[in-house]
């Protein structure tokens, strides 16, 4: 290229642009009560415009004085105090002084165990596989598509065959989720973010046994995860650890995301490996999310694991499993309130598309990746399955927001509940064709019966 030749077209990475992060920290100070007034007022005199509704990126780069701005607004945002942090504190003796009293663990849960774990593993495939193909769609688009082909309540898997072409148009499938997700397509459980990291999960424990640290799944992240696989508070936290920055520094540092699903989706493994004890699953997982996440984003993975824990126990039903996951959770946090809504709205409305209209009431002003109205979400859907696993991964997938990583926390449990993936209907287990497609190294065209026997060993692991 000459000096006088323009520039290609840029590279425009997602989640990171420093004016996307402003707007989507603006949003995080509203609603953890920071006084973000005059930050506001000097971004938009300035020409700045408020975060992408959906997207990772603004359609078009900010000019290099308005980034600079942002960056410097960003840092004096980071700075002002947040009113909640008293009731959702991030640090593990905080959160453990909020609970009344520990959950106690079970005894003798080994017998069943491995199957169980393989049902949870087919069953988070499977919800996940479910919500792909509709992820980042609105609400009114997932049911249209849904009863467009008779599927309506939603009960099997997405189909592109007898869908209008005028709504194809309308509400089309999310990204290439259709050649590897619809009914049609399926071969096999296809590689995604909500798969890739309960296989990082299992690496961690395999490397480090259940006393890693926050840094040991810092370093595995560098070693093992390609930076473009990582999505929000993740690619965040990436790019700050390459920064040299050190945990639990790097999920706060200019990282609007942290209060999102991710560390939620990283959950599982650290349930499964506690069976039967939620109180040492949550300290698991604390260690896990703190590395991306802060207050209700690491809330959102102890209810998580606390409530796979119990179900992997063996003994408890669904509702029981929620009590546990509910009982590590900071009582007086916003994500402990979104969870007890979840469940009371479930438990009072026999529709469950009513249901989740009152959940989008409630919490559609905030992001469909942020946590408090995917746990909501969730804990509705598992109350009204009542441990179904169909109406489970259904229902979770059906109320729109992060479907695919709903559908997965769902399925997980459900399995974990079910005790086997022959206890699951083979229309969601005989597409997968036990093999799971991934880049995480070592995993690629792996089975779930051999994921589970894994698992099990980790789990028995002191």
């Amino acid at each position: 290229m000459t000096a006088t030749e323009p520039p290609g077209p840029l590279v425009r990475l997602t989640w990171a642009q420093p004016e996307d992060l402003l707007g989507h920290e603006l949003r995080q100070a509203d609603e953890d009560g920071r006084d973000a007034g005059p930050v506001l007022r000097e971004w938009l005199a300035a020409g700045g415009r408020p975060a992408p509704t959906r997207a990772g990126a603004s359609a078009e780069p900010a000019p290099p004085e308005l980034r600079a701005l942002a960056t410097r607004l960003l840092g004096e945002l980071d700075a002002l105090p947040a009113p909640s942090t008293a009731d959702e504190p991030s640090t593990w003796p905080g959160i453990r002084a909020s609970w009344p009293a520990p959950p106690a663990p079970a005894r003798d849960v080994a017998a069943g165990l491995r199957e169980r774990l393989e049902a949870a593993w087919v069953g988070r495939a499977a919800g996940c596989v479910l919500g792909k193909p509709v992820e980042k769609l609105p609400l009114d688009g997932i049911r249209a598509l849904a009863r467009a082909t008779g599927n309506w309540p939603l009960s099997d898997w997405f189909t592109a065959r007898g869908v209008p072409a005028e709504l194809l148009a309308a509400h089309p499938w999310n990204r290439r989720s259709a050649a590897t997700s619809l009914a049609e397509n399926i071969d096999g459980a296809p590689e995604d973010d909500d798969l890739n990291h309960p296989l990082l999960g299992l690496l961690l424990l395999q490397r480090h046994g259940k006393g890693f640290t926050t840094a040991d799944l810092g370093r595995l992240w560098l070693d093992e995860l390609p930076a473009g696989r990582t999505f929000t508070a993740e690619r965040i936290a990436y790019r700050n650890l390459l920064q040299g920055l050190e945990p639990p520094l790097t999920a706060r540092h200019h990282n609007p995301f942290r209060e999102w699903i991710g560390a939620l989706i990283r959950a599982d493994v650290h349930g499964w490996t506690n069976p039967g004890d939620p109180a040492a699953a949550a300290a698991q997982v604390h260690r896990d999310a703190v590395l991306t996440h802060t207050a209700n984003g690491v809330h959102a993975a102890l209810f998580v694991a606390a409530a796979l824990a119990e179900a992997a126990g063996g003994r408890a039903d669904v509702h029981g499993a929620l009590r546990a996951g509910l009982a590590v959770v900071p009582p007086r946090s916003r994500l402990a309130e979104a969870v007890r809504f979840g469940i009371r709205t479930a438990s009072d409305e026999a529709d469950f598309d009513r249901v989740v209209d009152r959940l989008h009431d409630c919490y559609g002003h905030y992001h469909w990746v942020h946590a408090l109205p995917n746990t909501a979400l969730l804990a509705a859907a598992l109350t009204h399955a009542d441990g179904d696993f169909t109406h489970s991964v259904c229902r979770a997938v059906s109320g729109g927001w992060d479907t695919d990583s709903n559908g997965a926390t769902a399925g997980s449990l459900a399995g974990l509940l079910a005790g086997s993936p022959g206890r699951i209907p083979d229309r969601w287990t005989a597409p997968l064709k036990n093999r799971l497609s991934t880049g995480v190294p070592g995993f690629d065209g792996i089975g779930f019966d051999a994921l589970a026997h894994l698992t099990a060993q980790e789990a028995a692991r002191s």
